[in-house]
């Protein structure tokens, strides 16, 4: 009945698989667990280990092929008509976790359970990773923007779109994956998040930001400048400034104030504002 996908790099998933397989194995339906690992360095005994459980499969990848392929690589190998993808760095957050995705296996769904923060985290190295978390992707009132954080889909609508393999630096493939979906049916989110675990310090979330806007640009550039532009206000936002002709000026006033918004970004109580102005800033800055 359903397939629970985990693609995974250089992180240690052996507490989220435990116990998704605990859960799964008090079902009382068909399942399989298969965790793809692309081409990791680290946690390579602990992750071969986790094919000790029954119905737990690993995959194991020489070469890195990105956050897209694997996805693609993983509902190929699956076997029932139920994929739940999940990423390495959850922690589950719920006894009924599985058992509450149940009443939504039926054809052509697509589901998405939802993220959540541990409230307990306050290191400030991960300020501004924990407020856009808490404040957006926890959000409700941001539900509308996908995410392959932790998600069910039928096997054959996810086979009729799939991710975009052309897409192999990190941000933005799960907005269009998001889009296409959207055109064939209806996403549903429902309350039944994991909790994200695997922080990004201030630093490399900046940095992480900077790839996932190069990505947004490289996927407005390819696709005749249409798909993503109802998904993503970083994207409406360009194209705004964009026919207004003030993108030279915008970059402008980017680079003479990098420096004081990096130093708010990285701060203990950073702007979401503020964030917004470096993304739209970088963009401009980037465009030819």
């Amino acid at each position: 009945m359903l397939s629970i996908l985990i693609p995974t790099y250089n992180y240690n998933c052996s507490e989220l698989v435990r116990e998704i397989h605990r859960q799964a194995e008090t079902s009382g339906v068909n399942y399989e667990i298969i965790i793809a690992d692309d081409a990791s360095t680290l946690f390579l005994d602990q992750i071969k280990e986790l094919a000790e459980l029954p119905h737990c499969h690993i995959i194991e990848l020489t070469k890195n092929v990105g956050r897209s392929r694997i996805r693609n690589l993983l509902a190929d190998a699956a076997h029932y008509p139920y994929l739940l993808f999940m990423d390495c760095d959850a922690q589950v957050n719920s006894p009924l976790f599985i058992q509450n995705y149940f009443p939504y296996c039926t054809p052509n769904c697509v589901v998405v359970g939802g993220t959540a923060y541990d409230e307990n985290e306050q290191n400030p190295n991960y300020s501004l990773r924990l407020k856009y978390g808490r404040e957006r992707e926890a959000n409700q009132a941001f539900q509308h923007y996908f995410t392959t954080f932790n998600f069910m889909i039928d096997k054959t609508l996810f086979q009729s779109v799939r991710f975009n393999e052309s897409l192999v630096n990190y941000g933005h493939e799960d907005s269009l994956f998001g889009v296409e979906i959207a055109r064939k049916g209806t996403i549903q989110n429902i309350n039944n998040s994991l909790i994200h675990k695997g922080l990004d310090s201030n630093e490399d979330f900046l940095k992480k930001t900077q790839t996932a806007v190069q990505n947004l640009l490289h996927i407005y550039n390819e696709d005749n400048h249409t798909k993503l532009t109802e998904a993503s206000k970083l994207l409406r936002t360009y194209i705004q400034l964009k026919h207004l002709h003030i993108m030279p000026c915008v970059a402008l006033c980017f680079k003479l104030s990098k420096p004081f918004l990096t130093k708010n970004l990285i701060s203990k109580n950073p702007s979401l504002f503020l964030f917004d102005l470096y993304k739209i800033g970088h963009l401009c800055a980037i465009s030819k």
